[in-house]
């Protein structure tokens, strides 16, 4: 009786320790699962995080914010559609758009890192005109492109000219990529470097910091009207002057003519054949003004501007010879053949004149203002300098006193 009790004790013994062994592996597999997910879960965030999906699945209201870049893969998350496609192709992340930070102006600039210039082409010649018709009664712009070497400094008297003109004009500066430097907060000119490169004088480097500037300034739909300057440049006109002037024309600006000199024809290679012949051969000044379609043209090229960066090297200097011998082929019904700018070119030499301190006056200012009769509109004009050059850093002191005389305003 006793080994039969003994017997049943045992049973009964060995099936509870049966039953907890079995619960306490079920509760080690179901934590260790839990783990597992856990782990995984933590992973996937930071995956997606690396990549900015979850800012694309959760966006952000923020009125600068650029874009959205998604990538197939997010898409696909986002979406839950596993044989879903993103709408738009993806951005590559190595130039992904990213807002300006401290911008001031009301505009919809897209602000950006691009440095694949190729890249930054292809997606600016994709705003093309029509879009603008989404803008509705918004007023268009005028895109201030000033390529300088660092600072700008005649921007004290650049600030008058824009001043109280917010909301018509965007401005965009190339600088020596090793120039860090930032204007006071307040300034027209804070935080509108563009990704810049080094630029070298004489070769096609030049050309590829306008082509730059250009289509920096193409990714704001507002801009219809695209100017060129330099640090040495001043205004002749007070704003508004300029504006109407530029807005209301119906061809752009380029100097472009057939030199028949050696400095000219000259510089010609009939390697260049077929597709660019001499009769095609136009020489102009650097500092242009177009218009938005002209813009959409220059960026978009790819079967004239090789021939230039490969055989127009010096003494043919591509930045005087690229743009008029370009426009002049594909669209000179469009433009005016002269430029906006003034130079004084009556010293022989590479250079034009550069003007200093001792040299400004309103009498000089006015001569350059309205020594001249040109072709506006069809109609004949006393107007054909808007801007001039050379002017050194130590002209700003008499400009400046001279400014409400220029400008027409009192202080």
């Amino acid at each position: 009786m006793k080994q039969f009790e003994m017997t049943g004790f045992a049973r009964d013994l060995y099936s509870r320790i049966r039953r907890k062994f079995h619960i306490t592996i079920y509760s080690l597999f179901l934590f260790s699962m839990a783990s597992l997910l856990l782990l995984l879960g933590t992973f996937t965030f930071k995956l997606l995080l690396s990549e900015g999906s979850i800012s694309t699945c959760f966006p952000r209201l923020n009125r600068f914010s650029p874009p959205s870049t998604t990538s197939s893969y997010s898409y696909i998350l986002c979406n839950f559609g596993f044989t879903s496609f993103p709408p738009h192709p993806s951005f590559n992340s190595s130039s992904e758009l990213k807002p300006l930070i401290g911008a001031s102006r009301d505009d919809d600039s897209v602000w950006h890192s691009v440095t694949d210039d190729r890249e930054l082409m292809r997606r600016a010649a994709m705003v093309r005109p029509n879009a603008t018709k989404s803008l509705g009664n918004r007023t268009p712009k005028v895109a201030f492109m000033f390529l300088s070497r660092g600072s700008l400094p005649l921007a004290p008297l650049w600030e008058k000219f824009f001043m109280g003109h917010e909301g018509l004009y965007s401005i965009y500066i190339h600088t020596s990529p090793e120039f860090i430097d930032e204007p006071p907060v307040t300034s027209v000119f804070f935080k509108r470097k563009i990704p810049s490169k080094p630029v070298h004088w004489g070769n096609v480097t030049m050309v590829d910091a306008e082509r730059r500037l250009l289509a920096n300034a193409l990714l704001d739909r507002a801009n219809e009207r695209f100017v060129l300057l330099s640090e040495a440049c001043i205004p002749l006109f007070n704003f508004t002057t300029v504006y109407n002037y530029l807005i209301n024309a119906e061809q752009s600006f380029i100097g472009s003519f057939d030199d028949p000199r050696p400095t000219g024809r000259g510089r010609y290679n009939k390697k260049m054949l077929p597709r660019v012949s001499l009769a095609d051969w136009r020489k102009g000044s650097q500092w242009f003004e177009v218009n938005r379609n002209l813009a959409i043209e220059i960026i978009s090229d790819d079967s004239y501007y090789p021939l230039f960066r490969d055989y127009c090297n010096p003494p043919c200097y591509v930045d005087e010879h690229y743009v008029p011998t370009l426009v002049n082929i594909i669209s000179p019904e469009h433009n005016t053949n002269r430029s906006i700018t003034w130079v004084d070119w009556s010293k022989p030499g590479p250079h034009p004149r550069e003007y200093v301190k001792k040299d400004v006056s309103m009498a000089l200012l006015n001569q350059i203002r309205q020594g001249s009769n040109c072709t506006y509109n069809g109609r004949t004009s006393s107007i054909c300098f808007l801007f001039a050059r050379k002017f050194h850093r130590s002209t700003l002191e008499p400009l400046l006193r001279i400014t409400p005389i220029l400008f027409g305003f009192n202080e």
